[in-house]
């Protein structure tokens, strides 16, 4: 029986030549994941089911990435990262990665990438409904809740039923002015936000594969906003070359065999593709930037695990060089890598940092910022009926903290084509 890429790497962590879509199994992960929201009580119910003197499975496997709320002086916040701290010392954690020290990495999602934690063929969990980002890198990656965290950190098992296949076909050259964001917010925008609910959201096509793994990673982020268990891509040499330059470990590539069935299968021609926003107050909200430009704006923010990579600052300071921003426009790395990119490449002789705040760009630490709303001193946070388009994933009401705020999703490139007009503004009109 034909199988796809996602049934292929559970059957192999399940001990099994084979399984069928809405079977339940229970499989071995390679890694677990977890933050400084969701981490204190994974460990709180980890101690109460297992023992407090109980040890992890195995702490190699065990990854801690403080990156929510951290800039703040909230004392909730605060003792999250203590309750971490204590518990990374407590077991001698190697891969506890401390806000404050020279260790701090940022985004949780891009800090697994940068450091090497995302392995081909391997099955990665983590408390954080964007887990699904690891799947660019051709490996099973979904979120999970506190509990089932907990049972992973004592057993290094989980129970999970076979998702179905959903398949994403994207044929031909990718114009200049789209970028992953308009790909993904097409496909949530097509099926809607329940369409993906525990299936596997496949992406294929010459499209695909042309993009950086950056952009592969924004694809698969937002699986998950279409109620996907698991976004996933297969394997190329791009991502073979990007694991081997951050970890020496070894991983086995699994690929999908021809005739897999999937649940269905969508096919797009990027080339006759627009640039596209996601009205408030959902990311199934679709409509080509066109259709909405001239909505007036107070604030621009790029940033997140889908706007925070310096792939797509690169992108937004293509717009931004030469050119002042008209509202509030916050920048926020998604890492301290990222950061010290920023910093260090260059543009007409500038370094991209500079180039942000020659526009008259806010610039944030390396952290998720405003994308969940956080504390009141979070920077970029909302705090009243601004209407915001911004490069992060979400845009339910409260996300950014105010639940009067309106916002729009869309790609680095229409956000800062947006914030030198004051209005949502479709990039090719600024793009030379």
């Amino acid at each position: 029986m034909a199988q796809t890429i996602t049934q292929k790497i559970l059957a192999q962590h399940s001990g099994r030549a084979r399984v069928t879509p809405g079977e339940n199994i229970w499989i071995d992960v390679d890694i677990l994941m977890t933050h400084d929201v969701c981490g204190p009580p994974t460990i709180g119910i980890f101690k109460r089911e297992f023992g407090e003197s109980a040890k992890v499975w195995d702490k190699d496997k065990l990854v801690i990435l403080p990156d929510h709320y951290i800039f703040t002086e909230d004392p909730h916040a605060r003792r999250n990262i203590e309750i971490l701290r204590e518990f990374a010392k407590e077991h001698d954690l190697p891969h506890y990665f401390d806000v404050g020290t020279s260790r701090y990495k940022g985004v949780c999602h891009i800090a697994l990438a940068e450091e090497g934690f995302n392995r081909p063929g391997n099955v990665l969990f983590g408390t954080d409904s964007h887990t699904c980002t690891s799947g660019a890198f051709g490996l099973f990656s979904t979120g999970v809740g506190n509990t089932d965290a907990a049972l992973i950190m004592g057993t290094g098992k989980i129970w999970v039923k076979v998702p179905e296949t959903m398949r994403f076909v994207f044929e031909g050259d990718l114009p200049p002015y789209l970028m992953a964001k308009d790909l993904i917010l097409s496909v949530i925008g097509d099926i809607g936000f329940e369409g993906g609910t525990y299936k596997t959201l496949e992406f294929d096509g010459k499209a695909v594969f042309d993009l950086s793994m950056e952009e592969r990673m924004t694809l698969t982020n937002m699986a998950i906003e279409a109620g996907g268990k698991n976004g996933i891509i297969a394997p190329d040499e791009k991502t073979f070359e990007y694991v081997r330059a951050r970890t020496d470990h070894g991983f086995d590539p699994v690929y999908g065999d021809a005739g897999a069935t999937f649940f269905s299968e969508r096919v797009y021609d990027v080339s006759k593709m627009e640039p596209v926003v996601a009205k408030p107050h959902r990311p199934d909200n679709l409509a080509n930037v066109s259709e909405v430009a001239g909505t007036k704006l107070d604030r621009a923010y790029i940033g997140s695990c889908t706007g925070g990579k310096i792939e797509d600052f690169m992108a937004a300071a293509s717009i931004l060089e030469g050119n002042e921003v008209r509202i509030d426009t916050f920048v926020v790395p998604a890492s301290s890598e990222v950061t010290r990119q920023l910093r260090e490449r260059t543009m007409n002789g500038k370094t991209i940092w500079q180039v942000f705040l020659d526009a008259g760009c806010k610039m944030g630490h390396a952290s998720c910022g405003a994308c969940l709303g956080g504390p009141v001193d979070t920077f970029g946070r909302t705090h009243g009926t601004e209407v915001v388009i911004s490069t992060t994933n979400r845009n339910f009401p409260g996300r950014m903290g105010s639940k009067q705020a309106a916002v729009y999703l869309a790609s680095p490139l229409t956000v800062a084509a947006s914030a030198i007009h004051g209005t949502i503004t479709d990039p090719r009109e600024v793009l030379v």
